[in-house]
C-alpha cells in the first residue's frame, strides 16, 4: 500500500463533520476504493502520532460501533459522539439519521419512525 492510498483514507475521515458519521465502507468508497472497508479499520489503527482524525465517527455497516461492548474504548466512541448529538443505543446509530448519506428521502420529508 503506498502512502497516497492512506492520504486518500485518512482525508475522507477528516471530512466527515460533527454530528454525522460514515461506514467504513462509506469512507473507502469516498476515497476512491470502493470494496476495501478492511483497510480503512486497519489504517486508522495505524494513524501516524500527531494527526488527528475524528476516528469516532467511523462505524460498521450496520451502525454498530466496532468495539466490544464495554471496552474502554466502545464507551469513549459512545462519549464522542454523543457531545455531538448523535443518538448511541445499545452501541448503534441509526445511519438513516446521522450517516453521512443518510436517507434522501427522510433527509427532505422526516419520514415517520427515522
Amino acid at each position: 500500500m503506498n502512502d497516497d492510498v492512506a492520504t486518500r483514507i485518512y482525508a475522507a475521515i477528516a471530512a466527515i463533520p460533527p454530528g454525522r458519521v460514515a461506514s467504513y465502507g462509506a469512507i473507502a468508497a469516498r476515497a476512491g476504493l470502493p470494496g476495501r472497508a478492511r483497510l480503512v479499520g486497519r489504517l486508522l489503527g495505524e494513524v501516524p502520532d500527531g494527526l488527528l482524525l475524528p476516528w469516532y465517527r467511523v462505524l460498521r455497516s450496520s451502525g454498530h460501533i466496532a468495539m466490544p461492548p464495554g471496552s474502554r474504548g466502545f464507551r469513549e466512541q459512545s462519549r464522542l459522539l454523543r457531545a455531538e448529538g448523535v443518538e448511541v443505543k445499545n452501541g448503534r446509530v441509526p445511519l438513516s439519521r446521522f450517516g453521512l448519506d443518510g436517507d434522501l428521502d427522510h433527509a427532505l420529508w422526516g419520514m415517520p419512525g427515522g
